[in-house]
C-alpha cells in the first residue's frame, strides 16, 4: 500500500501487483532514470549531493505529472575516475557504467514504457552517455532522452541570481545554493568558510530556490511534451 504522493512515484514503493496494476490501467506513460554520483564536493558539501539533486528534481517533477511519472532509482555511482585522489569518492569505468545503464533502460522498456527521461546529475556522466546515445536509441527504437537537470535551467534566471556567473560548476555557487535551499544540513559552513576556493561563499538558498523552481518548471514542461507526441528524439539512421 503506497503511503503518501512521494511514495506514488517511486518505482521501489510498489509492489508488482500495484506497479502492474498502474500499467495494465495505462495510467503510468512515463519513466525518469536518475544517474549522477558519490563523490568528493570539495570539503563543504556532502559526497551524496549529485544524487541527492537529481532525485529532486526527478521526484518533484513526477509529483507534478502524477499519476503519470514514475521514478526508477537512482543510479548513485557515476564516472567519477578524475575525483579518485579524494579518498570516499565512488566511481565505474564508462563501459560497465553504461551496460548497467543500458539495462536499466532495457528493464523499463520491458515493462511497457516508450518514453524515457534519463535525468543526470553529475557533468562526468555526459560524454560517455552522448557518445553511446545514437546506439541506444537504435537498439531500443523508443523515445529515450538524455538530459542533465541543469539544462533545464533558463540562461537568465541563471545570470539573475548566479553572482559568479557560473554553472553549474563542481561544489562551486550553483550547487552550494542547490544544497541550501534543500538539504541545508549537507553543507558544512565551517568548512566552506576555512577552504580555499571561496566561490561557494557566494551561494545563497534564495538563489537556490529560484534556480530550483525554474528547473522544475521547464523539466515538468519538457516531459509533458514527451508524452504528448511533441518532444520526440530522432533515431539516427547510420549507413
Amino acid at each position: 500500500m503506497l503511503k503518501n504522493a512521494h511514495e506514488q512515484v517511486l518505482l521501489h514503493k510498489h509492489s508488482r501487483r500495484r506497479f502492474r496494476e498502474r500499467m495494465q490501467a495505462g495510467e503510468l506513460k512515463a519513466c525518469i532514470i536518475p544517474v549522477a554520483a558519490t563523490e568528493q564536493h570539495l570539503e563543504h558539501l556532502a559526497m551524496e549531493h549529485d544524487w541527492r539533486s537529481v532525485m529532486h528534481i526527478a521526484t518533484e517533477v513526477a509529483q507534478r505529472l502524477d499519476p503519470h511519472v514514475i521514478v526508477a532509482p537512482a543510479m548513485n555511482i557515476g564516472i567519477s575516475e578524475h575525483h579518485m585522489k579524494h579518498i570516499g569518492t565512488l566511481t565505474a569505468m564508462p563501459g560497465s557504467w553504461l551496460s548497467v545503464l543500458f539495462d536499466t533502460i532495457r528493464s523499463m522498456h520491458s515493462a511497457g514504457f516508450t518514453n524515457i527521461l534519463v535525468l543526470n546529475g553529475h557533468g562526468g556522466n555526459v560524454a560517455p552517455c552522448e557518445g553511446i546515445w545514437g546506439q541506444f536509441l537504435q537498439r531500443l527504437e523508443i523515445n529515450l532522452q538524455f538530459k542533465p537537470y541543469w539544462d533545464f535551467l533558463d540562461h537568465e534566471v541563471a545570470q539573475q541570481h548566479m553572482k559568479t556567473g557560473r554553472w553549474p560548476g563542481h561544489a562551486q555557487e550553483f550547487e552550494t545554493a542547490f544544497a541550501l535551499a534543500v538539504f541545508p544540513e549537507n553543507v558544512d559552513h565551517e568548512a566552506m568558510r576555512s577552504q580555499e576556493d571561496k566561490e561557494p561563499l557566494s551561494a545563497t538558498a534564495e538563489a537556490g530556490a529560484a534556480c530550483i523552481e525554474n528547473i522544475l518548471d521547464n523539466t515538468t514542461k519538457h516531459l509533458a511534451a514527451m508524452i504528448d507526441g511533441t518532444s520526440v528524439i530522432e533515431i539516427p539512421e547510420f549507413h
